[in-house]
């Protein structure tokens, strides 16, 4: 069926409606940053605070959606912009049900990001630098990657062989080498003013 007859359908329960329910606006937390920066165990230590202060929430991992949603794409520059328009549009789905959306994704290019911005709103875009340095994160090496590109046996390793485009203006910068989890989820939550917005029927529609 070709797009032109494919036509959006509007429902009668809202966004503004779930956000009342959950007694907390939606949006969606973007963390970057180089493999081995501290995204998904940044993403883990922040839910777990939004979850203990009865927030809805959901964390989209880089690793799972290649595993399921990605995993028929490569890791070519096309690819991965695939793979982050496909996060940003399940993003944006999760935050019109009403959740606040923790994405960690190395999302190496401005475009992908600004494409994820534009998409999701800038209005409920938090994009999250964490700034780790790579000789850091190469020295963690969690999974092996980059001994692996090092070695040649990885062709476009993030840091490497590939580009990292830093964000320009992001709304919240962490270096997990010089301080803990908790002490960067906690200044983080203290960034996300807008989640404390309202309590369920004083949230503005």
């Amino acid at each position: 069926m070709a797009n032109d007859k494919i036509y959006g359908r509007s429902f009668s329960v809202t966004r503004a409606d779930r956000e009342r329910l959950n007694g907390h606006p939606s949006g969606v937390i973007w963390l970057t940053g180089l493999s081995g920066a501290g995204k998904s165990t940044l993403a883990d230590g922040l839910e777990r605070k939004l979850h203990r202060l009865g927030k809805r929430t959901y964390v989209l991992d880089g690793d799972n959606v290649r595993h399921g949603l990605s995993k028929d794409l490569d890791f070519t520059d096309a690819g991965r912009d695939e793979n982050i328009r496909r996060v940003a549009e399940v993003a944006k789905l999760m935050m019109d049900g009403g959740l606040i959306v923790i994405t960690a994704f190395i999302s190496p290019f401005r475009k992908e990001r600004e494409m994820a911005r534009t998409l999701i709103g800038p209005e409920n875009f938090f994009e999250v630098y964490l700034s780790t340095p790579l000789a850091v994160c190469e020295h963690r090496d969690p999974k092996g990657l980059y001994k692996l590109a090092r070695a040649g046996r990885i062709q476009r390793m993030t840091g490497i062989t590939s580009a990292y485009e830093i964000p320009e203006h992001p709304a919240f910068i962490a270096d997990s080498s010089s301080e803990t989890v908790d002490h960067t989820s906690e200044r983080l939550l203290a960034s996300l003013g807008w989640i404390c917005r309202g309590s369920g029927a004083g949230i503005d529609d």
